[in-house]
């Protein structure tokens, strides 16, 4: 620590050496209207920015100086501004207003699906700069955890493999994700396996955060949160990239990009360039894992082709991720998470006798298709056409101790010491094979003085999977070969939807906006699961998705917005398959209301925003099981979540920056039922909890970054940055109960990055970061079974076991984050 203290007080006295003007200023088109998300470069220092979404943009630090601004924005011609910066001047302004031009192959891709400008819907942007100053390998969730409401976790520990995100208290199967307009959930599962794809980020243009139900969108129905990434924009001008990188944990990565730049003609300003564009990158992750054997192997490629002609493009995407990593998904014994070796402790695999089972892994590979067509139709109407291709397939290994035969479908065979049938020991692969495709289509309307924008969108998705088991080892396989299949189950389900949102500019500066989609899923499941239970299903569901909304711009700065919405959603599949005979779960339904206030002058932004998120019928855990024991999902008819969040930048003085965000929230469930085993009569207890706190919401998430600028020249910078994120106790179970929580954490960060621009290279950057200083023990996810038991003690022989008062217990197990760690990357870019 002392060395770290010595090198920021190094740091903070090359500051004196500098002086500094800051410059800003507004990006518009050429009817005045802002343009957020403009790139402003300061081409002789290669500092540079993004527009807020008020189109307002600020870079500090400016040594006096005669500069060259260039101004960018997709769908517009770039513009070039010269500016001086006299001695001794704290600020200097500099506005601009774009020509548009035909380029449409990004912008219109997921316009669609996305919030705008003007838009009453909650929403956060990351920026690709933001995403490549902290990609150093770890899965998109870790890369957003400095966004309002997130809680990030890992069962791996170090943000690599399995990892999961939270926002609003909201779960990943609640969180509606798509890349280019086109859906990631699982249609089944409804969850997104970022581990899927591995280092997608390194081909991400940006990402855009909705929280609540937000604007209509594609797939699986946005239940708290939607995920937007959209892959990188177009380059006109050849480029490459490699980066290198190492870390705790064995963490390496290696990734190499290219693009070609416009083969073709680029035309005069004002006109269309037309031609071929080809860009594509490549990418490997390692690593061991914080907790004991939780390693990955991942792989990666994206590659893209695009042809420009003058009205109308069309661009390909290819990109694939193959995942090994060994499981971690059992969690660390509740008696074992508070020492400090134990807690690494992976159960995974453990059954084999002697040492751990070595392929107790997850083997998954899933690569997907998309072709998208923009055709600009005349100057106010537009068409986006996209069609899409995913192919996913893999296993999970599981080595399975003592065991009877008769659970894989095998003959039972009597023991020569017993009568009693014989267990035996089985190596069982559980595997998914499955087609995902479909097109959606929208058509853009922007009148002449944008006063009306409008936007009609359909799709459809359809999902094709097959679940199965298979016994690859065994020592009792009489009449069985290795390959013998003892489940096999099926799920068809399609997805339609039509939408159409508009919005209208009442008077200037207010517009309102409305929004009505209508869903439609079929779903059929048939045959066996894993359990050897029945699992037929044929179900309909037909879901109308309306919201409206008003967004004001009050004056210079400020403005306010306020929306409701009502959203819808599907059970997913383990809640047909592990429901009780004659039992079906309900579909979920949210009323959601925002109201916002927002100010944005120069570098400087506020936000608040309160939100009412009102649940019917929502599904949670509750302790009820099925016929064969597995837990169940059963519907509460009333639950709620009512948060204030809000949001803060402001530039200090001597090149210092803060960033701040903090969500104060209420989550209750109004009449929670509990169901309790009873291991004494093998029955189930119902106890009634009146109101109490929805699991993993915790009532205050915080998160601050103080910024530094340390070196800002021409052929330099150097930024320190020193982050906080505070997350206040969770409940594991929707008990309330004070024997299932996790505790409240507070974790620190440090990343230094050195940028150098040499002869022959546009950029060298030096990347270190530090997480968790300040050596947190914390855990970030758990999960708990609670149950009594007068008879038994089991603690002395399963560590996962805990007595809560008198005979009642829990099994409890822990996701331990890991300590202090390190990562560290060098990225070189031509």
């Amino acid at each position: 620590m002392n060395k770290v203290l010595t090198i920021i007080a190094f740091l903070l006295s090359l500051s004196t050496l500098y002086a500094q003007t800051s410059l800003s200023g507004l990006v518009t088109d050429e009817q005045g209207q802002p343009l957020p998300g403009a790139s402003v470069l300061v081409t002789e220092t290669k500092q540079g920015t993004v527009t807020g979404s008020d189109g307002r943009y600020l870079i500090g630090n400016l040594q006096p100086g005669i500069y060259q601004l260039r101004f960018s924005f997709v769908g517009f011609q770039p513009a070039m501004k010269g500016l001086e910066v006299p001695q001794n001047q704290l600020s200097i302004s500099q506005d601009v207003a774009l020509t548009p031009t035909a380029i449409l192959l990004d912008a219109l891709t997921v316009r669609a699906t996305r919030a705008g400008e003007k838009s009453p819907f909650t929403y956060s942007i990351v920026s690709r700069e933001a995403l490549n100053a902290r990609n150093l390998g770890q899965d998109v969730p870790f890369l957003l955890d400095a966004t309002p409401s997130a809680v990030v976790t890992s069962d791996a520990g170090a943000g690599i493999g399995y990892t999961g995100i939270r926002i609003r208290g909201t779960d990943p199967t609640r969180i509606n994700v798509t890349i280019n307009g086109v859906p990631l959930n699982d249609a089944e599962s409804h969850n997104v396996f970022w581990v899927d794809l591995p280092d997608f980020a390194a081909s991400t243009q940006d990402i855009q955060i909705q929280r609540g139900a937000g604007a209509s969108t594609n797939g699986a129905g946005a239940f708290g949160a939607t995920i937007n990434l959209r892959t990188d924009e177009l380059q006109l001008e050849p480029e490459s990239e490699i980066s290198l990188g190492a870390g705790s944990f064995g963490t390496r990565r290696a990734m190499a990009k290219f693009g070609t730049g416009l083969l073709g003609k680029k035309a005069a300003a004002g006109s269309q360039p037309t031609g071929y564009v080809f860009d594509g990158r490549l990418s490997r992750i390692l690593s061991d894992g914080y907790i004991e054997r939780a390693s990955a192997d991942l792989k990666s490629f994206h590659f893209s082709g695009a042809w420009l002609g003058e009205h109308q493009s069309l661009r390909a995407h290819v990109f694939s991720g193959h995942e090994i990593t060994y499981q971690a998904w059992n969690g660390v014994p509740a008696q074992w998470v508070d020492d400090e070796k134990l807690r690494r402790f992976n159960v995974s695999g453990t059954e084999k006798p002697g040492k751990p089972y070595a392929d107790e892994v997850d083997n998954y590979q899933q690569t997907h298709a998309q072709l998208v067509y923009n055709h600009s139709l005349d100057r106010r109407w537009h068409l986006n056409l996209t069609g899409h291709y995913t192919r996913g397939y893999g296993f999970f290994e599981q080595y399975k101790a003592d065991e009877s035969p008769s659970r894989y479908l095998l003959p039972e065979q009597p023991c020569p010491d017993s009568l009693a049938p014989c267990e035996y020991d089985y190596i069982r692969r559980r595997w998914l094979d499955n087609h995902f495709l479909g097109g959606i289509g929208a058509l853009h309307f922007n009148s002449d003085a944008q006063r009306w924008q409008a936007t009609f969108s359909t799709g459809w998705n359809r999902y094709l999977g097959d679940h199965y088991g298979e016994i690859i080892w065994g020592e009792g396989l009489e009449g069985a070969q290795p390959g013998h299949r003892y489940y096999f189950g099926t799920g068809d389900k399609s997805d339609y939807h039509v939408f159409a949102k508009g919005q209208y500019e009442q008077r200037k500066g207010f517009s309102w906006h409305a929004d009505l989609q209508y869903r439609l899923v079929t779903y059929e499941i048939t045959g066996t699961d894993n359990d050897l239970r029945e699992t037929n299903a044929d179900l309909n569901y037909g879901f109308f998705n309306p919201k409206l909304g008003w967004f004001w711009d009050i004056n210079a700065g400020w403005s306010a917005s306020s929306s409701f919405a009502v959203a819808h959603r599907e059970p997913n599949r383990n809640d047909f398959t592990d429901a009780p005979a004659g039992q079906r779960p309900r579909p979920e339904r949210l009323y959601n209301t925002e109201a916002s206030l927002q100010y944005r002058q120069g570098g400087k932004s506020f936000g608040l925003n309160l939100y009412h998120m009102h649940y019917r019928d929502q599904l949670v855990l509750t302790g009820n099981i099925n016929d064969v024991g597995a837990p169940i999902r059963t519907n509460v008819p009333e639950s709620y979540r009512l948060g204030l969040e809000l949001t803060a930048r402001v530039p200090l003085v001597s090149r210092f920056s803060l960033d701040w965000n903090a969500t104060l929230s209420r989550n209750k469930i109004l009449d929670f039922t509990e169901y309790r085993d009873n291991w004494d009569t093998w029955e189930q207890e119902v106890i009634g909890h009146g109101t109490t706190d929805i699991a993993f919401s915790p009532e205050l998430i915080a998160f601050g970054r103080l910024s530094w600028e340390a070196i800002q020249q021409q052929r330099q910078q150097l930024t320190l940055s020193l982050g906080c994120k505070h997350v206040g106790q969770q409940f594991i179970d929707n008990t309330s109960n004070a024997f299932a929580v996790l505790d409240a954490y507070t974790v620190g960060e440090l990343q230094l990055r050195w940028v150098l621009r040499p002869a022959g290279m546009e950029e060298l950057s030096f990347n270190l970061l530090i997480n968790n200083l300040f050596g947190a023990r914390y855990s970030a996810n758990a999960w708990t079974y609670r149950y009594i038991s007068a008879s038994y003690d089991a603690r002395p022989d399963d560590p996962y076991a805990r007595l809560e008062e008198g005979d009642r217990y829990n099994l409890t197990g822990y996701f331990p984050q890991a300590g202090r760690n390190v990562l560290l990357g060098v990225t070189a870019r031509f």
